[in-house]
Order: structure tokens, then C-alpha cells, then sequence
């Protein structure tokens, strides 16, 4: 029963966050006011919960993981495939060279091997951390994508990493040459896995759809459990089962490309994902906030081994860890950006220069989540020889801190720096969406007159009519989009207005619409049934009006 009610309490607090977020006369992004209320429960009700790092992983982080590789643009992922591959891989291991050397001068206590596991696992960005800055701060559509595929990738090389440095402090022995051929199979075999569990499953459920029916509940809990197979697999064979997670997304959204789902399922399938999203996301942070008041205190306790005596030195200790991932941020993006401008103009192609805001903000952009905690809770208590693990509690601390400093000052400096900046206008994604629509009108009519003319063969001569009425009035739909943009004189302004009007009389007739069923089914005039059936139906008419 304790177990159900701590669940039940962390989601209590996350749908109060979702409230609070709104009321709060600053914008606060929604990760910060979860970590918040979980410390409030910790500290003040003292009702926290022990976070346990494997489950964590297995539970939480597959779904996440597959959920953003399925809705990530792939378009732009494999554009700036170059650029993500520099950040998730390249700048992992800067990070953890550079950053571990700076830790281990610092805090001389803290042995080089826990220095390098404490860089290491505060160098991957968190995907949903950045999500949740994204909302407010108005950052570039293109550099979102480059955060957004960067965060989706370098959890692997953050935690691969992480775990060579735990076990070089563990046996005291390092060999780079097998390190490197580790790493190299973690990865390709993670993305291999996860790329055949999702093409497997689908294989197979189409299969069973053609011979018994489909089931649209069986079908969405079948995907729901295609990140769970894929993350226990690849872990299974000592693989990253985040890269698995994340690869049976991204595979995912092509094999939804085949079209064989039914649009019902897919809205039904939405609404669920989209209520696992916020449910999950918000359970990460406030278990990460009810672990801070525990961290702080034993923290304190072991600040003195460093040989300061004063609690001021934490502050110092995190102050400078996080001024040192900025700045080696700032370096590796400045250089790649050089570097990626010299080979363009090596193969004699114009090189554009990018805003130093730009630049500043992917530095700044580098959000440590939910990730970075759990993995840094996973430091073994004890050496092999029964010795404490040295400077533990004082690494989770500090990760703890990186994790709230860089939140916040994302949040605080991001809107502040990219306001008002002047971005080259990107017509490519309207153009495209309006070249959809023709087309598809274009395919609709025609598929509308082929049925049109299969049902009035051999049909009298009112049936025709009747059907021939019916036609007209589906085409006419299709046909508004056709004709919108053709005249050559049109103007833009009229067109908008005119769109704008019509989405608003659309959606007033359907309000009217629904009111009128709620009214018949309050009254006994239709069964639960049917008014559940029409007005799903004007739901899902209003959500195509929107799009």
C-alpha cells in the first residue's frame, strides 16, 4: 500500500504542477516546478521517496526516449546529422577530459577515475529538459532539431563513458583499446536492436490484423511495450538500451509511413501517449526533487574531506563546474562552426556566418535532466576491497546541483538572449504543407469520382442523382483548397481573413452540434451510445479544422 500511495502522491503533484506553472506570475518552466514540489514533500512533509536507479531506467526512460525518436523531424535530424554526431559523441568526451581534469585540481580528495565518472555523467543534455525550455525561450526551429537529435544520442556516450570511469576506480586498470571497441558495439548494437524489435512487432501485428481482425486495444498496448522489449533486449546483450529505445522510435515513425493503421487508432494511440508523456516526465522531476534535501544533507558531511571546512565551498565547487561545461560547450561549438564553414568553402560552396547569439545559446541550451541523477545514483557504495566508494555522496551532489543550475539559467538567459533576434524568414515548411494539401485534395477527387462512379452502375435513375449530390458536396471541400490560391491576383491578406472566418463559422456550427447532442442525451432523447459516437466524430472534425 506505501508503494501505491507514493505513486499516487507523485502524481497528485504533477497535475498541481501543470496547474501552478499557470499561476505563478513568472514563466518558470514546468521541470523546475516539479523538482520543487518533490523537495517540498521530501523536506517539509517528509513523505520523499528512495529513488531506485535501475528501476528508474527500465521504467521511465524507454517510453520517454522511443516517444521523442518517433516525433523528432527526421528530415532535419539526417540534414545536420553531422553537427548532432559532433555534439552527442565528440563533445561527450571533450567534456569528460576537460571537465574531469578541472574536478579532479580542484577537489584533490576525489580521485581522477571519480572525477572523470562525475564529468562523464553530467556531460549528456536531457531531451526532456530541453522540450521544457524550448516553451519559453523562442529558439531557432532548425537549432531545436540539433538540441532535440544531440540529447536523443549522447545519453549513450555519456553513460558508456561513465561506466569505464566507475570501473577503472573499481579494478584500478584502463585499457582505451578495449573501451573503444566497447563502445562501438553498445552503440551499433543498441541501434540495431531497437530498429529490429519495432520492424519485428509491426511484421508480426500486421500479420495477425490480416488474419483475425485488428483490436485496436491489444494494438496500442502492443506499442506501448515496444520500447519496454527493445531497452530489456539490447541490455540484454550488454548493448545501450537507451540507443535501442531510441532507434525503435525513430523506426517506428517510418512504419507508420505505410499508412495501415486506422485513423481512429492513431488518435486513440495520441491521447494515450500524450498522457504517459506528461505523467512520466513529471514523475522524473519530482522524484528528482525529493532526492535533493537527502543529497544536500550527506553532502555537507562530506564537504570537509576535501579539506575545506566551510559549506561555502559547495557553492564554489558548483559554481565553477558549471562556468567550466559552458564554456567548454561555447569552445566545441565555436570550433565545429569554424570547421564546418572551412569545408564548405573547400568544396568551393558560400559559407553563411551564424549569429554569435546563436552560438551562445546552443552553449547555453545544454540542460542536464533526470538522466544524470539516476545514472550518478548508480556509484556503487563500496570498493572491491570494502573501502567506501571515495567522495560519493559529494559527486551525487554535485550532479544534483548541474542539473537545477543549468535549468535555471537556461530558463533565465535564453529568452533574455534570443529576444528580438532577426532569423532569415523560412518559407520551405508552409510551401511544403501547401503543396500537401493540393496534392492530397488532387488525390481525394479523384479517389471521391472513381467511388462516385462505382456506385451508380446499375442504378436507377434517383440513385444516381442521390449520389451524384453526394459527390459534389465531398468534392467541394476538396476542391475550396484547390481554388484558394489560384487566382494570380489574389490577395494574401483576403485569403487569410476568409480562411480565418471560415474556421470560425466551422467552429461554431460544431460547438452548436454538440451542445445539442448533450442536450438530446440529458434528456433521454438518444441513448449514451450514440452521443458518445457523434460527438467523437465532431471532435475529431474540429481537431482536422485546427491542423
Amino acid at each position: 500500500m506505501h508503494t501505491i500511495e507514493v505513486v499516487l502522491a507523485m502524481l497528485v503533484a504533477v497535475v498541481a504542477s501543470g496547474y501552478l506553472v499557470r499561476v505563478l506570475p513568472l514563466s518558470v518552466p514546468l521541470p523546475l516546478v516539479q523538482i520543487g514540489l518533490g523537495a517540498v514533500i521530501a523536506g517539509v512533509f517528509n513523505r520523499g521517496h528512495a529513488l531506485e536507479p535501475e528501476m528508474f531506467f527500465l521504467l521511465f526512460l524507454p517510453p520517454l526516449l522511443f516517444l521523442d525518436g518517433w516525433r523528432i523531424p527526421k528530415q532535419g535530424l539526417f540534414r545536420d546529422k553531422g553537427v548532432i554526431l559532433e555534439l552527442a559523441f565528440g563533445l561527450v568526451v571533450f567534456t569528460v577530459l576537460g571537465a574531469g581534469l578541472l574536478i579532479h585540481w580542484m577537489i584533490p580528495v576525489m580521485p581522477l577515475g571519480v572525477a572523470f565518472a562525475l564529468a562523464a555523467i553530467i556531460s549528456p543534455t536531457d531531451p526532456v529538459a530541453v522540450s521544457s525550455i524550448a516553451k519559453s525561450a523562442p529558439i531557432p526551429k532548425r537549432l531545436m532539431h540539433i538540441l532535440e537529435g544531440e540529447s536523443l544520442l549522447n545519453d549513450a556516450s555519456g553513460l558508456v563513458c561513465f561506466r569505464f570511469a566507475v570501473a577503472a576506480v573499481m579494478t584500478g586498470a584502463f585499457s582505451l583499446a578495449d573501451a573503444s571497441l566497447t563502445f562501438l558495439w553498445v552503440a551499433v548494437a543498441g541501434l540495431a536492436i531497437g530498429v529490429a524489435v519495432t520492424l519485428g512487432v509491426s511484421t508480426f501485428q500486421r500479420w495477425l490484423w490480416r488474419r483475425f481482425g485488428e483490436e485496436p486495444g491489444a494494438a496500442m498496448l502492443v506499442n506501448l511495450l515496444i520500447p519496454f522489449a527493445a531497452y530489456l533486449l539490447a541490455e540484454e546483450a550488454n548493448a545501450s538500451g537507451i540507443l535501442a529505445a531510441v532507434s525503435a522510435g525513430i523506426t517506428m515513425s517510418y512504419v507508420e509511413l505505410t499508412g495501415r493503421v486506422s485513423g481512429s487508432m492513431r488518435v486513440q494511440r495520441m491521447a494515450v501517449w500524450n498522457m504517459l508523456q506528461f505523467a512520466f516526465n513529471g514523475i522524473m522531476f519530482v522524484l528528482l526533487g525529493e532526492q535533493l534535501p537527502g543529497i544536500v544533507d550527506r553532502a555537507m558531511t562530506t564537504v570537509s574531506e576535501s579539506g575545506h571546512h566551510s559549506a561555502w565551498w559547495l557553492l564554489v565547487y558548483v559554481v565553477v563546474i558549471n562556468l567550466a561545461l559552458v564554456l567548454l560547450r561555447l569552445a566545441w561549438v565555436y570550433l565545429s562552426l569554424r570547421w564546418s564553414l572551412l569545408r564548405a568553402r573547400h568544396r568551393g560552396e558560400a559559407g553563411q556566418g551564424t549569429s554569435w547569439r546563436i552560438v551562445v545559446a546552443t552553449s547555453l541550451a545544454g540542460v542536464r535532466g533526470a538522466i544524470t541523477l539516476a545514472g550518478v545514483l548508480t556509484l556503487p557504495l563500496f570498493l572491491p576491497d570494502g573501502t567506501a566508494f571515495p567522495a560519493r555522496d559529494l559527486v551525487i551532489f554535485l550532479a544534483a546541483a548541474v542539473i537545477l543550475v543549468s535549468l535555471v539559467g537556461a530558463s533565465v538567459a535564453l529568452p533574455r538572449l534570443l529576444k528580438g533576434l532577426e532569423l532569415p524568414a523560412d518559407s520551405g515548411e508552409r510551401k511544403e504543407e501547401d503543396l500537401a494539401r493540393r496534392l492530397a485534395s488532387k488525390a481525394a477527387l479523384a479517389g471521391v469520382e472513381r467511388m462516385r462512379q462505382q456506385l451508380v452502375q446499375n442504378q436507377t435513375t434517383d440513385n444516381v442523382q442521390l449520389y451524384n449530390d453526394a459527390a459534389s458536396r465531398v468534392s467541394l471541400l476538396y476542391q475550396r483548397v484547390l481554388e484558394k490560391d489560384e487566382g494570380p491576383d489574389a490577395d494574401p491578406e483576403k485569403v487569410r481573413r476568409m480562411e480565418q472566418g471560415y474556421r470560425q463559422l466551422r467552429s461554431a456550427g460544431l460547438t452548436a452540434e454538440r451542445e445539442e447532442l448533450f442536450r438530446l442525451t440529458r434528456r433521454g432523447r438518444i441513448s449514451d451510445e450514440i452521443s458518445r459516437k457523434l460527438i467523437r466524430n465532431l471532435d475529431l472534425l474540429e481537431t482536422r479544422q485546427r491542423d
